[in-house]
Formats: structure tokens, C-alpha cells, sequence
């Protein structure tokens, strides 16, 4: 599919979340709190917490800031607990959405993403309606020019990966979940910079959109990326690299 972006989109994305560096701290702070809460504050026996510390002092977040935010998910330090929810639904022209949150208040923040996506022309769908059409990985990016295929290749296999492709410019790594820790680890090893590198959900199978329908989705994905609430979007959509031009 020559000239769109799959996961270009992604990365797009990603970028002008990155961008927002006090919304980066806020989301990172709720998932070492959550992670913490959910199997403990010491990252060496808590393979979750590991890779959220990784990308805390990736963001250059303080370690103060990142000892309060685990010690709170202990209960060591008073603060607001938060839980996870996931919600599924579908954009504009029938892309399918997996967005991930963490909340004080799940009647608020239902209320909230069911009023963004209505607004564009989406709907809110039940639990499973859109899982299906996505696959939860490990997935890592890595530019081409930081990494040969050979020596990334031969790394990740060992560590435990299940597949290593070409995205052009980027090679994406990709692994079962419980493999991702050590696959990263492999990669990080080698002194290789990545783009990113997280447990994602990847879609099975694409939507195309263009024109105002891939306006509309674009706008929609800032929209519930920038809610306090929101972790995570993962959607299905394929979009033309004209379409994210504009957009920006």
C-alpha cells in the first residue's frame, strides 16, 4: 500500500503527545502507580513497573517524581488511586478503537469519551466488540540508519521475539507480551536508540480513509489523546501521508 502509513500514523501520534511534556509526566506517573499497586514497588521483580521507570527517565522525569508515584501505588504515600478500564468503539468510516485509561471516575470519564466520539461521528461500542480485530504484542521500533537487520535480527530471536519486519524506514520488532522485558532489554543491550517500544495492540487488518473522513479521524485521535484520563489509543486506521500532512 504504497504511500499510506499504517503506523506511521502511530508515530505521528505518538509525536505530538511527546510534544505535551506535562501530559507525558501525568500519564507515566498513573501507570507507575498502577503498576506498583498491581505487583509491587521494586522493578527488578516487576517487569511492568521496569519499562514504565525505562520511559520515566527516557522523559527525564525527576526520581523523586518517580519514587512518590511508586511508593503511592504501594500505599507507602497518600494520593489519589486510580483504575484501569478499556473502552472499544469506532471512529469515522468504520475505524475501530481500543482506547486504554486510567481513572478516579469511570462515570465521568465513560461520559466523556462517549461525548468525543459522538461528536465525530463515532459510537461507543460493548467490551469485545472491536478486541477482536487487534492482537496485543510487544512491539519496538527502531530507525533503519541506528540498526543493521543481521544484528537486530539475531538479538531479538534469541531474546525470545517473534518476528522482525520492515516498515520502510523503521524495522519493527515484535514479540508475545511476556517476552516483550527481556526482548527490550536485548535491543537496549546493543546500545540501540528506539523509537518506541511498548506492549501495543496491533491491529489485524486496516481501514483506509482520505479526505474528510481522514481529517475527522485525525481530530478525533488528538481529541481523546489529550483527556487526562487516556493512556493509550490504538486504532485500525491506514491513513495517506498527504492526509497527515495537512493535518499537521
Amino acid at each position: 500500500m504504497s504511500g499510506h502509513s499504517k503506523w506511521h500514523t502511530i508515530k505521528h501520534k505518538k509525536g505530538a503527545a511527546d510534544a505535551k511534556r506535562g501530559r507525558v509526566f501525568t500519564r507515566i506517573i498513573k501507570e507507575l502507580t498502577v503498576a506498583a499497586r498491581a505487583a509491587g514497588g521494586d522493578p527488578d521483580t516487576n517487569p511492568r513497573l521496569r519499562t514504565i521507570v525505562a520511559e520515566a527517565k527516557q522523559a527525564n522525569m525527576p526520581a523523586e517524581n518517580i519514587k512518590r508515584a511508586i511508593r503511592r501505588g504501594t500505599g507507602e504515600e497518600p494520593g489519589v488511586q486510580y483504575e484501569e478500564i478499556t473502552y472499544e468503539g469506532y471512529g469515522p468510516g468504520g475505524v475501530a478503537l481500543i482506547i486504554e485509561a486510567m481513572t478516579d471516575n469511570k462515570n465521568r470519564t465513560v461520559g466523556e469519551i462517549r461525548h468525543m466520539l459522538t461528536k465525530y461521528g463515532g459510537d461507543l461500542g460493548q467490551s469485545n466488540s472491536v478486541a477482536w480485530m487487534f492482537e496485543k504484542k510487544g512491539y519496538i521500533v527502531i530507525e533503519k540508519a541506528k540498526a543493521t537487520e543481521d544484528t537486530l535480527l539475531s538479538a531479538a530471536l534469541d531474546a525470545g521475539a517473534d518476528d522482525l519486519r520492515d516498515d520502510g524506514d523503521s524495522w519493527e520488532v515484535l514479540s508475545a507480551p511476556d517476552a516483550f522485558p527481556a526482548v527490550k532489554d536485548a535491543v537496549e543491550k546493543l546500545g540501540i536508540e528506539t523509537v518506541s517500544a511498548q506492549v501495543a495492540m496491533l491491529p489485524k487488518n486496516y481501514v483506509s480513509l482520505e479526505g474528510k473522513a481522514a481529517q475527522s479521524m485525525l481530530k478525533l485521535l488528538d481529541l481523546i489523546e489529550d483527556h487526562d484520563d487516556v493512556q493509550h489509543v490504538w486504532s485500525n486506521m491506514d491513513v495517506d501521508e498527504k492526509e497527515l500532512e495537512a493535518f499537521a
